[in-house]
């Protein structure tokens, strides 16, 4: 039968042609409008211009616009906008593509709210369509909001499910490993008669294997084999859960036997995926051979699997094995990072191989290149606590030119030696790790040679050494820097005082103070400071004064803290009144002391017995506006204690608390012990009462304080209670407690308590 076939004329294909390339023209420019009004700022959705373009949405065009937003917020305004547009409604891709910017996002809350507007929609579905939607909500673990909307879907309608549905649903259900759901929709598949295939048992087997479920993953395995379904992908989940799960060797085996049986090998990501597994599980005897398929399959590892394998071979010491997959690597044409030459060198242990590692490594860089590795090669091994091994490196490649002389079997490392950064990152390294002596010989290598130093290194090392009160050193290498270009800083000059200040050699700190005041440097104060105090605490205020006044003379102020320090050093050497007119002194000469200074002199006058005279420096600290501090009142409660005026005691506490400050353990204790020393235990036991009642707990030397007054005031049986107290509360009496129930319980004729008493403390010696 003869067909007869109408042609076109040329006339009129040529005019299909334009109208269609103008039709293009005409979208594009379209949806270039809509771009551009969406991107303006400020931005009004009741703008004249976006009115005019609302008539002309299509589906096609709110697609193509959504792909182009690179911010989600935009695109998810643009997509509420155009579904408010009359006479327009969204077609299944463009909620697909806004459901796909939102999963990329990561916007669970606006992806939900989707999945909510499309059942409201007016759009039909197609079963490929809504499975992208499925894949969308499960990639974010969007499991539950899936599983109900495919159930909502099914209702209303809007897509006629099929096989292809059910799949994307069982992959969904599979990221999370639930696998009584999925059971349960397979179950629903197979009763709605739609093919169990090889789409679907691979989702199946995922679930099982995500949830660790081995038995029935290996089930299904075995079925897709049985009906030749296996490939690729399908071994690649089974062997990597068993390595997620830590079955390095099952994992391996099922491999071997697919290359055997099914000649299904894994791909080139899989086998990387699984070297690193199996180095974490510390299997890297595996790790290598799997490295070892992949050469021979033609894949070339990359150099995250170099580093994985070399580093999982220097732990073990398999150190021949890790240097042959550097030069495989290095064979490829894959240059190591300096975290690979690190763990080689931390390894290797001959200085050869490290340098030869080194040299091979930067045989086509230039100068600067190589000396950014070297650097960066000291560094690793620095930071890694490695400073020994850094030292070596550099002592290697510098000890045959600094010698002047190169033997046969010295390797050369390279034609320039290491910069000043190369020595100061291992000088550092070794002076942080307490080594002075290396650091102190690479110090002088670099002198030896020629290498500039700097002020920094003079300085760093001048720290340490100062620090470990090696002093002649410092002296050395400050006459170091007076004999060069660089001179001594602030820092130096202070750590060497600091040194000096330490040791409390008056002469030799006068002396470089004078120096750095020539030098127009200012001493710190915690330096001085710590003097003043030492010689206090050895009982030389005389000679702290004199350092101070020493110090005046050269132009530098001390500071008020090494003032007060001088004061309590004379307070407690009992010149009080040599305290109290340094006091006077530097109050005339404009110090503002704080209460602390008070606080010092008011310690020292109650120790000395004058009592009243602190008094006076209590008004004089309410006087100049300062406000008097819990110590302040503990202080002069002591004192009036220790004078036997308990009464005037009691007037301060409750002075201190009229004034709102908050009595502490030393407070009441103080009033507990001074009571009890005047006889009145009764008194003493209602400040202990209220001690308790405020929550301040009372501790081990309240508690013993307590005890011994009530012991002298004849209550041995109530102190005996306060004992019972302590030891429930593990705190452990010294032994002039036990001494003090003793004698009271002796005085009143209580032997058989006596003895108990001397069985307790005996035990509690032995037990020291």
């Amino acid at each position: 039968m003869a067909i007869c076939v109408t042609r076109i004329p040329k006339t009129a294909r040529r005019f299909i042609l334009l109208f269609k390339n103008q039709s293009s023209i005409t979208s594009t420019i379209f949806e270039a409008s809509l771009i551009s009004a969406f991107n303006k700022r400020p931005f009004c959705l009741e703008s004249p211009e976006l009115q005019e373009l609302s008539s002309k949405l299509t589906p096609e065009v709110v697609e193509t616009v959504l792909k182009s937003f690179r911010d989600w917020r935009l695109a998810h305004v643009f997509f509420n906008w155009a579904s408010n547009q009359e006479g327009y409604s969204h077609s299944c891709y463009a909620y697909n593509a806004m459901a796909g910017i939102l999963s990329s996002a990561r916007q669970n809350a606006a992806l939900r709210d989707l999945a909510v507007n499309l059942l409201n929609s007016s759009s039909f579905w197609t079963p490929g369509a809504f499975g992208y939607f499925l894949r969308c909500l499960g990639s974010q673990g969007l499991v539950e909001e899936a599983n109900s909307l495919f159930d909502q879907v099914q209702v209303s309608g809007v897509c006629v499910l099929n096989s292809y549905s059910y799949n994307c649903l069982l992959e969904v259900i599979a990221k999370v490993g639930d696998v009584g759901l999925l059971e349960y929709r397979l179950n629903e598949m197979r009763n709605l008669g739609w093919p169990i295939d090889k789409h679907a048992l691979t989702p199946v087997l995922q679930c099982y294997c995500n949830a660790g479920k081995f038995d029935k993953a290996l089930m299904v395995f075995n079925d897709l084999n049985d009906k030749g379904w296996v490939d690729q992908h399908i071994l690649a989940i089974l062997v990597l859960s068993y390595s997620k799960y830590n079955e390095v060797d099952t994992a391996f085996e099922l491999i071997e036997w697919a290359e055997s049986n099914l000649k299904v090998s894994l791909n080139e990501k899989t086998l990387c995926v699984l070297i690193h597994g199996f180095v974490r599980e510390f299997r890297v005897d595996k790790a290598l051979e799997l490295y070892y398929k992949m050469r021979k399959l033609g894949y070339l590892p990359d150099i995250s699997v170099y580093d994985v394998l070399i580093r999982g071979l220097c732990k073990i010491k398999e150190i021949e094995k890790a240097l042959v997959l550097y030069m495989h690597m290095r064979e490829s044409g894959i240059s190591p990072d300096v975290r690979i030459i690190c763990q080689l060198l931390l390894c290797v242990p001959e200085e050869r191989v490290m340098i030869q590692l080194l040299e091979d490594t930067w045989m086509n860089l230039d100068v600067e290149k190589r000396m950014l590795l070297y650097n960066s090669v000291l560094t690793g091994l620095v930071n890694g606590g490695y400073v020994e091994k850094a030292y070596q490196l550099l002592k290697a490649s510098t000890l045959s030119r600094i010698n002047g002389n190169c033997q046969a079997d010295t390797i050369s490392l390279i034609n320039e030696m290491p910069n000043t950064t190369c020595f100061q990152t291992v000088i550092d390294g070794l002076c942080s790790a307490g080594k002075l002596d290396m650091a102190l010989e690479l110090f002088q290598d670099m002198g030896r040679y020629g290498c500039k130093r700097s002020v920094l290194l003079f300085n760093n090392l001048i720290h340490f050494l100062s620090n470990a009160d090696r002093l002649d050193e410092c002296f050395v290498l400050l006459n170091e820097m007076k004999e060069t270009e660089f001179r001594p800083t602030h820092f130096t000059f202070n750590c060497i005082l600091g040194c000096l200040c330490r040791q409390e050699n008056i002469t030799r700190s006068l002396d470089l103070i004078r120096e750095m005041r020539v030098s127009g440097h200012v001493p710190w104060i915690k330096n001085y400071t710590l003097l003043v105090k030492k010689l206090c605490e050895h009982g030389k205020a005389v000679e702290a004064y004199d350092f101070l006044a020493d110090m005046t003379k050269e132009g530098f102020l001390p500071d008020m803290i090494a003032y007060s320090a001088t004061i309590d050093g004379f307070l407690n050497i009992n010149e009080v009144d040599r305290g109290l007119k340094l006091f006077k002194e530097i109050c005339g000469r404009g110090f503002c002391p704080d209460v602390v200074a008070y606080n010092t002199i008011i310690k020292g006058l109650c120790k000395a017995k004058r009592t009243t005279e602190a008094e006076d420096i209590l008004t004089e600290i309410r006087a100049k506006g300062l406000v008097p501090s819990v110590i302040t009142y503990n202080l002069l409660i002591d004192g009036w204690c220790k004078d036997g005026n308990t009464d005037q005691a009691v007037l301060y506490f409750s002075r201190m608390i009229e004034e709102e400050h908050k009595p502490n353990v030393v407070t009441y204790t103080t009033l507990v012990d001074g009571l009890c020393n005047v006889g009145k235990p009764d008194e003493a036991l209602k400040f202990w009462a209220e001690m308790e009642h405020k929550g301040c707990d009372p501790n081990r030397i309240a508690y013993m304080a307590l005890i011994r007054g009530l012991c002298k005031c004849q209550k041995p049986e109530v102190a005996l209670i306060y004992l019972q107290k302590m030891e429930e509360k593990k705190m452990l009496p010294d032994t002039y407690v036990y001494k003090a129930l003793i004698d009271a319980f002796a005085s009143n004729s209580n032997t058989a308590m006596v003895d108990e008493l001397l069985e307790k403390m005996a035990r509690r010696v032995t037990a020291l």
